[in-house]
């Protein structure tokens, strides 16, 4: 499965979230820090999801950058 990860810049460190699956979220003091955490927390979320017998959403987000004029 491929999801959209969000990465935001805190004043701390970094967050970050996915839009397909509410509540899972991770932080880490560096970029490299909170995509391996991020990578764990959806892997733990979902699994949870199945163990539960709750149907895993299909991932629906995507994203592009635009360009405008500073």
């Amino acid at each position: 499965m491929k999801l959209l990860v969000v990465i935001e810049k805190t004043k701390t460190g970094f967050s970050a979230y996915s839009p397909d699956l509410p509540g899972c979220v991770a932080t880490g003091a560096t970029r490299k820090q909170v995509e391996r955490a991020m990578k764990r927390a959806v892997e733990f979320h979902v699994a949870g999801m199945r163990a539960e017998r709750i149907r895993v959403p299909a991932p629906k987000s995507d994203s592009i950058w635009i360009e405008v004029p500073a």
